[in-house]
């Protein structure tokens, strides 16, 4: 039976950097946005929220919708599920506090799943700073309103 997955992103800015997560499940490694799963009864707002409190032990002091996928896209995980992403700027307490590394995938490799914070500069931030296409599209969003 063919469904959705909704996921809930942040888009966290601190001294001109961006904040990703890179992860490993299994034997898949990517870089997103932090965030994840939304689950019953929460609202988006509520979901980034737990997110980043489960994640990175971070509350979030503001939300403001940035994006919500507007095109169809398959899971990468699951071939029967299409992934609706929202996005939202979020500012949270002390980002600086944030445990972050300095390079990428610097975690143990032998867990089944981990997950580690990334501080990108805006400067360098691409569509191949990320791997999934909701993802690359925000970037090109934000990359043109760096622009304007």
């Amino acid at each position: 039976m063919k469904q959705y997955t909704i996921r809930v992103y942040a888009i966290i800015e601190h001294e001109g950097k961006i904040l990703l997560s890179d992860e490993c499940i299994g034997d898949k490694y990517f870089t997103k946005f932090p965030g994840g799963g939304h689950e019953w009864g929460e609202s988006f707002p509520e979901t980034i929220s737990r997110e980043l409190r489960e994640e990175a032990d971070i509350e979030v002091e503001e939300v403001e919708h940035f994006y919500t996928t507007d095109f169809f896209v398959k899971s990468a995980f699951d071939a029967e599920k299409q992934v609706v992403s929202i996005y939202y700027r979020t500012k949270v307490e002390d980002p600086s506090s944030i445990p972050s590394a300095e390079k990428e995938f610097d975690f143990d490799h032998n867990l089944q799943k981990a997950e580690q914070f990334r501080w990108v500069s805006l400067k360098d931030l691409t569509v191949e700073s990320v791997t999934f296409p909701i993802d690359k599209k925000v970037i090109e969003i934000l990359s043109k309103q760096m622009r304007s």
